[in-house]
């Protein structure tokens, strides 16, 4: 199974993976690291270091931060961009962390990567355009 380490500015990873956990149960595999005011760079990498020393990373390891380009996410990649099998996805949601832990047992993580882009793209809906759509296909 790919492991998931989710990395944000604050506590947001804390929150977002319990959120996950009340509708999907209880992860294993699953890590956050978070980024606090005053901390820096190399204090992230290191975070990120000793949560993967807590996870089995031999399938791989999906990181999912908030910001393309921010400190969670250049720390990450700092990892990543020595380690075929790894890969970051910004932009980390509910519905995307949800996709991926359906899929997680049996895909590999560039999938996993298509998978949370996919499940980004179609969770983001309007009302009134999703309520126009569904009288449209009544018609």
């Amino acid at each position: 199974m790919v492991a998931v380490i989710v990395g944000t500015h604050g506590k947001f990873s804390q929150e977002i993976v319990r959120s996950s956990e009340m509708i999907f149960g209880k992860q294993e595999n699953v890590g956050v690291v978070t980024f606090e005011p005053g901390e820096g760079a190399d204090g992230l990498v290191q975070k990120y270091t000793e949560v993967m020393k807590g996870l089995d990373c031999t399938q791989g390891v999906l990181f999912m931060v908030d910001l393309f380009g921010g400190s969670p996410f250049n720390a990450a990649s700092r990892i990543a961009v020595n380690n075929e099998n790894m890969d970051i996805v910004t932009g980390v949601s509910l519905p995307m962390l949800l996709e991926v832990y359906g899929s997680r047992s049996f895909l590999s993580v560039s999938e996993l990567v298509e998978t949370a882009k996919n499940a980004a793209k179609d969770a983001v809906k309007s009302f009134k355009s999703s309520v126009e759509d569904n009288e449209e296909e009544e018609l």
